[in-house]
């Protein structure tokens, strides 16, 4: 057993139900929800470690600066600029083009707030890489990340958002108050 592995069943007490072994998994855009704290970051590393998957994330080019930059690129991060007028779904579908492997993680809340819906740019982002979305509950209360088999974007969002709506019921948040509770 690693270290992290240790660390994440042993010490902290979670498991992961579900896994990223099918050959599907190669190339997708992971959703994992709900984004209620700083403290899903480290388990999202845990997560992956323990795993034994590589999973890369975005995030705003900001946090990409002195003096934590080296850190988060080192954990898999790239950094994008978020001003207004961009195709971002279009240039972030793009990084999928080339490479054998890679996979995405994106918060879908848009922030750690709480949400009564996703916001659906990992939707589009999936559609236009052609590549399914894997879904992740961080479910603080059970002390559990539950994976999903990939769910192919059939192009209908409301049929498919029902679907990961579903997923995601019931997944508490660290910060449970603002766990996310779609708005049906």
């Amino acid at each position: 057993m690693g270290l992290s592995k240790f660390i994440y069943e042993k010490v902290l007490g979670w498991k992961a139900i579900g896994d990223f072994s099918e050959d599907t998994v190669k190339k997708c855009v992971v959703i994992a929800v709900p984004h209620t704290s700083w403290h899903d970051f480290y388990m999202g590393i845990l997560l992956r470690a323990s795993l034994g998957v590589k999973i890369g994330f975005i995030g705003k080019k900001e946090l990409f600066k002195w003096p934590f930059g080296f850190f988060f690129r080192l954990m898999g991060g790239a950094p994008i600029d978020r001003t207004p007028g961009q195709d971002k779904v279009k240039s972030i579908a793009q990084v999928f083009e080339g490479k054998e492997e890679f996979r995405l993680t994106l918060a879908p809340e848009g922030t750690r707030k709480k949400v009564d819906a996703l916001k659906t740019g990992f939707y589009y982002i999936a559609i236009e890489a052609k590549v399914p979305i894997i879904m992740v509950a961080f479910d603080f209360g059970k002390k559990e990340h539950r994976i999903s088999k990939p769910l192919y974007p059939s192009g209908n969002l409301d049929e498919d958002l029902a679907i990961i709506y579903e997923f995601f019921e019931g997944a508490v948040g660290k910060v449970p108050e603002y766990s996310f509770t779609p708005n049906k």
